[in-house]
């Protein structure tokens, strides 16, 4: 005897997608963010290669380079960290394991944007 459901009752019960959708948009803009802030943020940092600490710090430390690194900073974290989410979610299959490893990667994102946070506004004192 054939089977005769349609195509969407047989995957229904496989899983869920969860919040797939408000997920892939978040990676998007973040990456759109990126390809914006980057290039901005790179040139005025290679403006200050060969200039010393002092310099590179009066840069970071004035409004335009303290905004434009905590923007540029927040995008690559945030970024990363969604990817890395998808990663974990689709390649670690014991559940314990997985939830660790989505925890330590928020941690691990928070962490850096905190040390970020703390080093622009260390310097734009």
């Amino acid at each position: 005897m054939g089977d005769f459901r349609t195509p969407l009752a047989r995957v229904r019960g496989l899983g869920s997608a969860k919040s797939g959708t408000g997920h892939f948009i978040a990676q998007r803009v973040s990456a759109i963010a990126l390809v914006v802030l980057m290039p901005l943020f790179l040139v005025k940092l290679a403006k200050n290669a060969g200039a010393g600490y002092v310099e590179a710090a009066a840069w970071v430390g004035s409004p335009l380079g303290a905004i434009l690194t905590l923007l540029a900073m927040t995008a690559a974290l945030y970024h990363m960290r969604l990817g890395l989410q998808v990663v974990i979610e689709d390649y670690i299959y014991r559940p314990a394991t997985k939830a660790i490893l989505l925890i330590l990667n928020t941690f691990v994102a928070a962490g850096l944007w905190i040390a970020v946070l703390y080093s622009v506004l260390a310097l734009a004192r």
